[in-house]
């Protein structure tokens, strides 16, 4: 039998323990467990096992169920290689080396359980901003974070804003706010008729994505 299937679309052989089959797909060597989010899981080989894990502690809990904060998790154990996805979109990832990273619960795909992590609060964000709570990873590992197509890493030597759902990820060093738009009613970003920004200041990075993300549906019932 012969495809160009067989060609550069073969598993990884890389013995990296978080590995990037393609851009969209991740692979992940067990041998122990990670987390990752729930429904991720496209295929794996072994002896896996799936746990749920919900928001890891109930202080997380109390801070998911009162932010909205969309991390769902489940534990994966065991022995062999799984391979993670969502929605096609382009996965990155991220590298920790005793520092701290904040993502957009929405755009966390997998973690090393060794991290700490917890769900925090921007400075300045009011119920009006949509909340603004985010996921602050700290230690030692690696972080699987999507986008919505290509991002932008932006350096910030100057006071940098970006749209508050296209931000995926930044610096923990970085100071935050939220930055309101003159007239409530200011088209200047993707959304429609969103006035708020996440404001950035410091020295560090913002990942940004090329999209506000995934829309969902209206509904008609």
């Amino acid at each position: 039998m012969r495809s160009d299937l067989f060609g550069t679309n073969l598993e990884s052989t890389t013995h990296d323990r978080f590995a990037l089959q393609n851009s969209k797909m991740l692979r992940v060597t067990l041998d122990g467990d990670v987390m990752a989010r729930q429904g991720a899981m496209v295929a794996y080989q072994g002896e896996v096992d799936f746990a749920y894990q919900g928001a890891g502690g109930m202080g997380r809990f109390l801070k998911k169920t009162l932010t909205g904060e969309g991390m769902p998790l489940m534990r994966v154990s065991g022995r062999g290689d799984v391979f993670l996805a969502d929605d096609a979109m382009e996965i990155h990832l991220v590298q920790l080396e005793g520092d701290s990273l904040t993502v957009n619960g929405s755009n966390v795909l997998a973690f090393d359980s060794a991290l700490t992590w917890d769900i925090k609060r921007v400075e300045g964000a009011s119920v009006m901003a949509g909340g603004v709570f985010n996921t602050t990873f700290t230690g030692t590992g690696t972080v699987a974070v999507t986008a919505h197509g290509t991002p932008v890493v932006l350096n910030v030597d100057a006071p940098t804003y970006a749209d508050i759902q296209s931000a995926v990820a930044w610096s923990a060093s970085l100071s935050t706010s939220v930055r309101r738009t003159a007239g409530a009613g200011a088209l200047i970003g993707r959304g429609s008729g969103e006035a708020f920004q996440l404001a950035f200041s410091g020295q560090g990075f913002v990942l940004v994505q090329a999209s506000e993300g995934r829309v969902v549906p209206s509904h008609t019932h």
